[in-house]
């Protein structure tokens, strides 16, 4: 009787197969910028949600009935747009690997639009008087975080596809 342990494999015939399988081939993701991307873009989606706020506190000029206000994606018609659209150019880039190139650029669009979208949060919580951040604002603040590390993992398949191109 063959003994079985992580590596070996069982009944060692013609269709012998290994045990466990991944623990005999090391698996590796390429292309981390894409989970990059990935988060990005669900982060900025996320960020329409109304339960995902940057700010809550008691307005400047409050509306009837509201006591809080909230600031989020939803509250301004341009920062709503702007959010979708960098959810998109950030989802859009995933698929561009085969032109790092423009993909480069897509995502440095991405962060400049990430960059306008912190300012407006930052615009809108100047109409309260009094109030907090909360703590989901660090969904709105990791977002320009993750395109800067998309940016260094396409940096480096650039980088390894010319000292690839060097060598032939």
């Amino acid at each position: 009787m063959e003994e079985t342990w992580v590596g070996k494999t069982f009944n060692g015939g013609k269709y012998s197969m290994p045990i466990c399988y991944f623990c005999q081939k090391k698996t590796m993701i390429q292309r981390i910028q894409s989970v990059w991307l990935l988060l990005a873009s669900t982060a900025a989606f996320l960020t329409v949600w109304e339960k995902i706020t940057f700010y809550s506190g008691v307005p400047t000029v409050p509306e009837p009935g509201v006591k809080l206000g909230q600031v989020y994606a939803g509250t301004n018609v341009f920062l709503l747009i702007l959010t979708v659209i960098l959810g998109l150019v950030s989802f859009i880039s995933i698929f561009l690997y085969k032109n790092r190139k423009q993909q480069m650029q897509f995502t440095w669009l991405a962060l400049i639009i990430s960059i306008i979208n912190i300012f407006l949060y930052y615009r809108e919580t100047v109409k309260f008087s009094e109030g907090t951040y909360d703590l989901t604002a660090i969904v709105t603040l990791i977002i320009p975080i993750l395109l800067l590390m998309a940016i260094k993992g396409i940096y480096k398949d650039q980088k390894l596809v010319k000292s690839l191109d060097r060598l032939r």
